[in-house]
Parts: structure tokens; C-alpha cells; sequence
């Protein structure tokens, strides 16, 4: 019987040992249970701890498990397509392999609680973030890369990502300040993605002379919560253009 150890947020630890582990999603459209095989190198076979503490849980434990030898499962880097192999020869594949960072394997089932040997604490820096190799290299913060919530996120999208949105005042002040009707839908653009209050401020675009600009501002005025915003809609909705009544109805 192969010995792998899963990780898990401790706020599981109750369910997993009255229940299991549950099979989430993964590769494709399949469900299962991603794993690492007890090897020799604790730093090895805990790898995946600090990259999974990014997700914005702090503290994770090792859920040892054993399944059959000869089970299928994948395996592979985690930057491409598993292949499918026995237990044994998964657990093989990265005990010799010459840089077995990165690797995983996944269970393509549930794990009944009868399969796990023992719930363990580990320690809490063992592994990599983002990917072997990248100490000292800047971290993508793009929102796939460094998703909200995650450690530091807001700290490393300073640093390193795009300079933060503009606000909603900073917006309506663009839109007083608009030279052209260009930047008129730019800040439009702008509130129609962050804005979700009052939209009484826009009101005196409904009958403006451009079609495109009335366009535009249905469509922002459909991310807006309230009365205002409805009854907005419902003007434009009755407006002479086609376009624009096509926004306003959504």
C-alpha cells in the first residue's frame, strides 16, 4: 500500500477524520485529491505548504493516507498534463526524479476515513511560493497569478502590478473635467466596473447629443444598484437610437 500525504487547512481536520477527504476539482473535468508521496526529504514531501497558505488559509496540517500500489492516478508537474500511472510508479517517478519541485499527484476519488493513517501538524514554511526557483525574482501580480485575498496581495500589487483603479470620485471628477466625449466614456467605463451606488450624478448625460456617449452610459448605469439608476434606464431605454436602447434593455 502507497503512503501519500495530502494538505489541509486545520479547520478540516474534524471532517476529514469522521469522513474523509473530499474529492474537489482538478484535472479537467475531473474531482479527486492532490497528494504528495512520503519520501525521504520531509522539504520534499511538504512542499506544497507555503505555495497553498498564499490562498489566504495560515494554517495547514499533513493528512497521510495509503491506497493500493497498483490504483491509477496522475502525475506530473504542475505546469502540464499529468499522466496516468500506478501509485507505486508515481511514488517512484518523483522519488527519483532529478528536481521533483513542482510535481503532484492526484487521486482521481474521494479518500474514505478508512484509508488515513494519521492527521499530523507540519511546519508552515516548508516549500516554495509562486513556483521553484523564483526567490529573489519579482512576483506576477496579475489577478490569476496573485488573487484578492491572497498573503500580501494588496502589498505585492503596489509594488509590482498596475497603479490601483481610480476611485468613484476621481471618476465623476474626470467626468466634469472631460475635454472630448472620449474621456466622457472613459470615466464611464470606469464607473460602470467599480461603481455600484448612486448614479443621480449622471443623470444629465441621458440626452446627450452623442449616441455612442448614451450608449456607453447604459451600460454603466446597469452595474448601478437604486432607484435613480432604474429610472435612467428606463429613459434610455425609450431613447431614439437603437443601440442605445439595446444597452438600456441589456
Amino acid at each position: 500500500m502507497a503512503l501519500f500525504v495530502h494538505l489541509s487547512p486545520e479547520k478540516y481536520v474534524r471532517r476529514i477524520r469522521r469522513a474523509g477527504i473530499r474529492a474537489e476539482s482538478g484535472y479537467g473535468v475531473r474531482t479527486g485529491v492532490y497528494c504528495m508521496p512520503m519520501l525521504p526529504s520531509y522539504v520534499i514531501a511538504h512542499q506544497w505548504v507555503r505555495e497553498l497558505r498564499r490562498g489566504g488559509q495560515r494554517l495547514f496540517v499533513a493528512v497521510d493516507f495509503r491506497i493500493p500500489d497498483d490504483e491509477v492516478v496522475l502525475v506530473g508537474h504542475f505546469a502540464k498534463h499529468g499522466a496516468e500511472a500506478t501509485a507505486a510508479a508515481a511514488s517512484a517517478l518523483i522519488a527519483e526524479a532529478d528536481d521533483p519541485r513542482g510535481y503532484e499527484i492526484f487521486v482521481p476519488r474521494a479518500i474514505p476515513a478508512a484509508a488515513i493513517h494519521r492527521v499530523r501538524h507540519v511546519r508552515q514554511v516548508s516549500g516554495w511560493r509562486y513556483a521553484p526557483d523564483q526567490h529573489g525574482r519579482p512576483p506576477c501580480a496579475c489577478p490569476v497569478c496573485l488573487p484578492v485575498g491572497a498573503f500580501k496581495a494588496a502589498d505585492i500589487r503596489a509594488r509590482f502590478g498596475d497603479p490601483p483603479a481610480p476611485t468613484k470620485p476621481a471618476l465623476l471628477q474626470q467626468l466634469r473635467d472631460a475635454a472630448d466625449d472620449s474621456d466622457v466614456m472613459s470615466a464611464l467605463w470606469g464607473l460602470g466596473a467599480r461603481s455600484r451606488g448612486d448614479a443621480a450624478d449622471l443623470a444629465y448625460l441621458v440626452d446627450h447629443p452623442n449616441a455612442e456617449v448614451r450608449e456607453v452610459l447604459a451600460e454603466a448605469l446597469r452595474k448601478f444598484r437604486g432607484r435613480d439608476a432604474r429610472e435612467l434606464l428606463a429613459r434610455l431605454a425609450l431613447d431614439p437610437h437603437p443601440d442605445v436602447r439595446a444597452a438600456a434593455l441589456g
